[in-house]
């Protein structure tokens, strides 16, 4: 079938419906003004990575348009092919510096392994204080082969729990009914797919008209690796100010930060100096919204947490991007979209589809993308109540939730016999830019609005290259 046909037409606006109608907005029927084109499957997989991401930046630029709308701006349509959504929701292997490939983006030892009692084990050593941390808890020598021969001596579950009680980010491979039988399972269903609530009493502020659904809007972000940074590119394609603030000794991944940098300005700010701690406060008095994803609790011993953060900037919308939520025992526990996908069944699911017996990661990191998205929309509507109602709002997104959605979505038919979705078959995706990094060839916005078009009016550009200062004046 079709995407263009009717019924499947409607399907996938009722799903971008469904995410918008918790949202507490009086927003208008999707299915009136989206359009999707393409087939799922894109990708081999058999869950429906093309339809989540398709309907994770339907949703987002609906949401976009509609509070351009609420602020005065035409009314305007929403665009979304499922195999450009596919490949912008796996922009990173896409791509290139100078024509040549990019800056590798994993550790070699990160991956699955083997356990003594059959089970499997994924590692996150993508970070050097991680990857040290875990070959001190092995005892073994920092290649593949000594780490295969150490998780050896290790049940699966053993291994898991000695490295999270070490502060490592692993996670021990589980079926599905075996993640919903857990605490944390069961703590992560019944979270929202985005939490969205108001958290303090400040009076309303307006919105003027704009060009664009987010002229005039800054936002402060502090996030890295993928989800978080998505969601910062999507309001800086929006129109919004960003700038992207990170301490001068915390890792990144350079090709990634090169994927996620479009449309922001990128500063250094040192949160273990008071000084530092003094400018970002003085940042947030003037910004409309702080985006930050580090792991739940590590903010708040800078004074940055959400409550104390809301409580002497009583106007922000405070957005936050975790692993596996707010509630439950692993609130507070690192994660990656690796790792969830292993945690929560994701990697078993997809081995038994495909009738594998080692763990198989789905094709896209579409946790860490939808979520971003997701994340983006959220402060969008956050915004657009805060217009309405005043106050600060609190934003939650979690990786884990994100994935019992996709579960929701349900299998795709023959998705395991798919062809996988090459950068060389979707030319049209891809454009070539300059940067403050080099030449970049990147994956041009999926989602098309008919009268304010996604566009980045700054190029990436490495940590250090702007000053921790807003570029336009006022407040």
């Amino acid at each position: 079938m079709r995407l263009t046909d009717p019924p499947a037409k409607t399907r996938l606006a009722s799903a971008v419906a469904g995410i918008l109608d918790g949202l507490g907005l009086p927003l208008e029927d999707p299915a009136g003004t989206l359009r999707f084109t393409g087939d799922d499957p894109v990708v081999p997989s058999s869950f429906r990575i093309g339809t989540a991401a398709a309907v994770a930046l339907a949703a987002s630029a609906t949401m976009a348009a509609a509070l351009h709308r609420l602020r005065g701006g035409p009314p305007q349509t929403v665009e979304v092919d499922l195999a450009h959504a596919v490949t912008e929701c796996r922009s990173e292997r896409y791509l290139r510096v100078d024509g040549g490939p990019a800056p590798e983006l994993w550790d070699p030892l990160a991956g699955i392994y083997a356990c003594g009692d059959g089970g499997f084990v994924r590692l996150h050593t993508n970070f050097p204080h991680h990857r040290d941390g875990i070959l001190r808890l092995l005892s073994c020598a920092p290649d593949r082969e000594a780490v295969a021969a150490a998780m050896l001596a290790w049940p699966a579950a053993g291994f898991e729990a000695a490295a999270t009680a070490a502060g490592l980010p692993v996670a021990a491979m589980r079926s599905f009914p075996e993640w919903d039988a857990t605490e944390q399972g069961r703590a992560t269903a019944r979270q929202p797919l985005i939490g969205l609530r108001r958290a303090g009493a400040a009076g309303h502020r307006r919105l003027p008209i704009g060009s664009r659904p987010l002229s005039g809007i800054r936002v402060v972000e502090m996030t890295r690796i993928i989800a978080g940074p998505v969601c910062g590119r999507a309001l800086a394609g929006h129109g919004a100010e960003v700038l992207r603030l990170i301490g001068p000794s915390v890792p990144t991944i350079t090709a990634l930060d090169m994927d996620t940098g479009h449309g922001k300005r990128s500063a250094w700010i040192d949160l273990a100096d008071p000084a530092g701690c003094d400018r970002l406060h003085e940042l947030l008095a003037t910004a409309d919204v702080f985006v930050q994803s580090y792991r739940p609790g590590s903010l708040d011993r800078h004074g940055f947490g959400p409550d104390e953060t809301l409580a002497r900037h009583p106007h922000l919308v405070y957005a936050s991007l975790s692993a596996y939520g707010p509630e439950g025992p692993w609130a507070t526990r690192r994660g990656f979209d690796s790792l969830v996908q292993t945690a929560t069944g994701f990697n078993h699911a997809e081995a038994r589809a495909f009738g594998a017996q080692e763990p198989r990661a789905l094709p896209a990191q579409i946790l860490d993308h939808a979520s971003g998205h997701l994340l983006a929309l959220g402060v969008m509507a956050a915004l657009a109540r805060r217009m309405a109602e005043g106050g600060a709002w609190r934003v939650d997104v979690s990786l884990a939730r994100v994935g019992h959605w996709l579960r929701s979505l349900g299998p795709v038919p023959d998705g395991v016999t798919a062809a996988d979705h090459a950068a060389e078959a979707a030319p049209g995706f891809l454009e070539e830019v300059s940067s403050g990094y080099s030449r970049l060839s990147r994956v041009r916005p999926a989602a098309r609005l008919s009268k304010t078009p996604i566009r980045f009016s700054l190029p990436s550009s490495p940590y250090g290259a702007d000053e921790a200062a807003w570029q336009r004046a006022g407040g």
